[in-house]
């Protein structure tokens, strides 16, 4: 399944001020860098893949509709998978993108 290109644009419009930011189409979507480190991703298999941290995924996959990833069934540590209904609105889906931008390690 290829990424949806809606919300690719979404998130496009959403990290566009971000200094350093860099598209690449990457695990069968279209991943979201910001200086060179990957923060968000529209996926492959539908909704954004949004990278949070190990210390925070616990917590989000509890109180969210948040998945933890998992790549050719290994799992990618701080990782997480939120759904294409999950993020159909643009304010939820500003919430998960800020959080990906916002991780520490992506600014250095």
């Amino acid at each position: 399944m290829a990424y949806d290109e809606a919300l690719a644009a979404r998130i496009r419009t959403l990290t566009a001020s971000e200094p350093g930011l860099t598209e690449k189409r990457m695990f069968g979507g279209l991943a979201f860098l910001v200086d060179g480190r990957m923060a968000v991703a529209a996926s492959g298999r539908g909704g954004v893949m949004v990278r949070v941290g190990a210390d925070a995924a616990a917590d989000l996959v509890a109180s969210t509709p948040a998945e933890p990833v998992a790549m050719r069934g290994r799992p990618m540590t701080g990782w997480l998978r939120i759904g294409a209904a999950h993020v159909a609105d643009d304010p939820t889906l500003a919430t998960w993108v800020a959080r990906g931008v916002a991780f520490p390690g992506i600014r250095v």
